[in-house]
C-alpha cells in the first residue's frame, strides 16, 4: 500500500496483510457555477458542523438557503431558524424527505413550514450567484433566493475512488462491494461503514445507505473477521428517525416507489391516532402508515410522523420486518400499555389490523 504523509509530502510504501477500507461518504455538491464560492457548506462530520457554528456566530448572517429536504436538510432548517435566520429549503421534488411515501411527506413539508421554512418545492438549483468569492444567492428555474450561507443538504456518495482506482470491485450507488463477513472482491481487503454495500432485508437485493447505525455495525462485524473470528452481517431495513422541532419522523423497510421498481404489488393503510390515551394529559397527534405485500400479507415497511413519542414505534415495524412477520400476526403482538405511553390499541397495530382488512 503506498502512503503520502499530508504534512511532509513524503510517501512510502507499507506491506499489509489484511486492509480495511473504511473512508466513509463525501457530501454531493452539485458541478455549477459559482458551488467553489465562500459560505457554501457541506455538512458530513462534526467539524463540518462546528465551523458552520463557527460563522453563524459571528452575527453578520441573516439569510440562510438549504438544498435538498433531506435528513440533513430538514434538521439544518430547523437549527437556522433557532438561530434566528431566515431559512428558505429547495427540492426538486413534490415533498420533502423522499424517504417517505408522499402523503406522509406533505406531513413533514407542514410541520417545516409551521416553524418559518420557506420551501421552494419542485425547483432545480441552476446556479449560485456571487460577489468577490462569497456566495450572494441561490439560482433556481423559477427563482433567486438571496443568500448569507448555503447549506448543501443533497446527501453523500460513498468515498470509493480510491478503492475503485485499485480495482476493488463496486457495487450499489458506486459503493464497495462486499460479501456478508465485509470482504471486497479481493482477498485480505475489508470495507465497512458508508463507503460500503449492504444487503436489503426486504427486496433481498444489494443496497447502499449511509447511516451511523450501519456503519457502527459493519464495523464490528469486519473488526471480527479481521481479527481472527467470524461474524455476518445479515443487512438492513433503512430505518431511521429524525425531528423537526416537535415532530417526531421515523420510517423502515421499503416505500412505494421502491415496490413498484421491483415489481411487488403492495396493500397499505395510513391511519391517524394519539400517542397515548386520549384524556392522558399531553396525548399528540400520530399518522402511522403500514404496507404489506398482496395475497401473502408480508410486512413490507412501515412510516411514522408524530408528535412526542411518535418516531421509536418505528422499532416494532423492524423487528417485526426482521422476524418476517406478516401483518395479521402484527395484530396479535402483545405490546405494553398504559395511559401515558399509549391508546389500548397501539397506532402501530391499528395500522396493521386495517391493512389487514384490505387483505
Amino acid at each position: 500500500m503506498h502512503v503520502r504523509n499530508l504534512k511532509t509530502g513524503k510517501s512510502a510504501w507499507h506491506p499489509y496483510d489484511q486492509l480495511l477500507i473504511a473512508t466513509g461518504a463525501v457530501p454531493i455538491c452539485p458541478d455549477l457555477p459559482g458551488s467553489d464560492a465562500i459560505d457554501i457548506c457541506g455538512v458530513n462530520t462534526l467539524e463540518s458542523g462546528l465551523e458552520i457554528r463557527r460563522r453563524l456566530d459571528k452575527g453578520t448572517m441573516k439569510r440562510a438557503v438549504v438544498v435538498g429536504g433531506g435528513y440533513i436538510g430538514l434538521e439544518m432548517a430547523e437549527a437556522l431558524v433557532r438561530h434566528g435566520l431566515e431559512v428558505s429549503l429547495i427540492d426538486k421534488s413534490p415533498q420533502v424527505m423522499g424517504t417517505l411515501d408522499e402523503e406522509m411527506g406533505v406531513l413533514v413539508s407542514q410541520a417545516l413550514r409551521n416553524i418559518g421554512v420557506t420551501l421552494c418545492l419542485e425547483e432545480t438549483l441552476t446556479e449560485f450567484e456571487t460577489k468577490a468569492g462569497k456566495v450572494t444567492g441561490v439560482v433556481t428555474d423559477k427563482r433567486t433566493l438571496p443568500a448569507d450561507i448555503v447549506i448543501l443538504g443533497l446527501g453523500v456518495r460513498p468515498n470509493t475512488a480510491l478503492a475503485a482506482a485499485a480495482g476493488i470491485p463496486l457495487g450499489d450507488k458506486g459503493s464497495i462491494r462486499v460479501n456478508g463477513r465485509m470482504e471486497t472482491g479481493i482477498a485480505g481487503i475489508w470495507a465497512a461503514g458508508d463507503c460500503a454495500e449492504s444487503f436489503h432485508l426486504v427486496s433481498r437485493r444489494p443496497f447502499h445507505i449511509a447511516l451511523g447505525t450501519v456503519a457502527n455495525r459493519h464495523g464490528r462485524v469486519a473488526g471480527i473477521n479481521l481479527g481472527g473470528g467470524y461474524a455476518t452481517f445479515p443487512g438492513v431495513l433503512g430505518t431511521a428517525v429524525t425531528k423537526i422541532c416537535d415532530v417526531e419522523v421515523a420510517r423502515t423497510g421499503l416505500q412505494e416507489v421502491e415496490l413498484r421498481n421491483l415489481g411487488i404489488e403492495w396493500v397499505s393503510a395510513m391511519i391517524k391516532s394519539r400517542t397515548r390515551a386520549g384524556y392522558f394529559p399531553g396525548a399528540g397527534d400520530i399518522t402511522v402508515k403500514v404496507l404489506a405485500e398482496r395475497g401473502s400479507g408480508r410486512l413490507l415497511g412501515g412510516q411514522i410522523v408524530g408528535m412526542e413519542g411518535s418516531a421509536k414505534r418505528i422499532d416494532t415495524l423492524a423487528t417485526a420486518l426482521h422476524a418476517g412477520f406478516t401483518v395479521e400476526e402484527m395484530i396479535n403482538l402483545d405490546l405494553g400499555y398504559a395511559p401515558p405511553f399509549s391508546p389500548v390499541w397501539d397506532p402501530v397495530v391499528i395500522a396493521a389490523r386495517e391493512v389487514a382488512k384490505k387483505l
